[in-house]
């Protein structure tokens, strides 16, 4: 074990700002994470960065509670077209349709990020192996960082697109593909359009979407806007984080409800050692309207959620 790699945990305890370990010892590829609970299981889906920028694998963990992470394959892996290993696979995302099949949906670029689409797998189980479909354009708007939201069935698309601003789709009932757009947010007073690697949650009837600011590698003080319906009034976005922190160092990746509160996931990206990028994962507070992310050293999960 690399003794310069700091290990985010240390029995039951998550220590932001580090690395998870595997069942093997390894670091865990949860970069750019997905996450969906099945029963008591947590299913994980991340950049495998082994090769850096360029497409290696998506890779499959599961954990029965969020802090050991078993290593369960690679639910995509090199391939023709869009999974060559000279293109950028990123986001992946996952959701269980209706009829119990997994679809997971990407962010699929060449090296130069001219491709700008999103693509679409669909497989059986949560780990896989997923069966490439296609990828596209969402309305013919380029699709960049994404995000996936689902309720009553339905699924969402999040995609931030810079030429226009960070769209909320509604997924066609086979969520291979996109079926109409349910609202476009842009950004107030700033230079850049849109927000990307967004994020959607729903709390107490109120909906909040996070996203962080167009800033490439470095970090950013994230944002986040809240609407009582997926159509709006979006309200004005604003952090979620103490002002000037960066976010705590980190990108936001997803918020997720767990037990009786939500976690914040977000990464640390190291240009050049993308492989061994750390995360940050710390409970976040939703309630009336208001986010807010505190910093903890360490903490436990089942003591945070219950």
């Amino acid at each position: 074990m690399d003794s310069a790699i700091e290990v985010v945990t240390e029995g039951a305890v998550i220590r932001p700002g580090t690395v998870f370990r595997d069942d093997r010892g390894r670091v865990a590829q949860l970069h750019g994470i997905g996450i969906q609970r099945v029963g008591e299981t947590w299913y994980a889906w991340g950049e495998d960065k082994a090769a850096g920028g360029t497409f290696t694998a998506v890779a499959c963990y599961s954990s029965p509670d969020l802090v050991s992470w078993r290593f369960e394959g690679d639910s995509l892996s090199i391939g023709d077209g869009d999974l060559a290993a000279d293109r950028v696979i990123e986001r992946p995302k996952a959701l269980r349709r209706p009829d119990g099949a997994w679809v997971m949906l990407l962010h699929v670029e060449t090296a130069d990020y001219s491709y700008a689409r999103v693509g679409y797998a669909i497989s059986d189980t949560p780990a896989g192996p997923y069966r490439y479909l296609h990828s596209e354009r969402p309305m013919g708007n380029i699709s960049r960082d994404i995000g996936v939201y689902q309720e009553d069935g339905v699924g969402y698309l999040l995609s931030e697109d810079r030429d226009n601003g960070l769209h909320i789709y509604r997924l066609r009932p086979d969520y291979f593909g996109v079926e109409s757009l349910v609202a476009t947010l842009r950004q107030q007073a700033r230079s850049e359009i849109g927000y990307e690697s967004p994020t959607l949650v729903r709390h107490e009837g109120l909906y909040y979407l996070f996203g962080s600011d167009l800033t490439g590698w470095s970090t950013n003080d994230n944002m986040y806007s809240t609407a009582p319906s997926l159509e709006g009034p979006w309200s004005p976005w604003r952090p979620f984080a103490p002002e000037g922190s960066a976010t705590f160092d980190s990108q936001v990746s997803v918020v997720v409800p767990v037990g009786t509160g939500h976690l914040y996931i977000g990464d640390r990206w190291q240009k050049d050692a993308l492989d061994t990028s750390p995360a940050v994962w710390l409970p976040i507070s939703l309630a009336d309207g208001a986010a807010t992310l505190e910093w903890h050293d360490a903490w436990n999960p089942e003591d945070a959620f219950g």
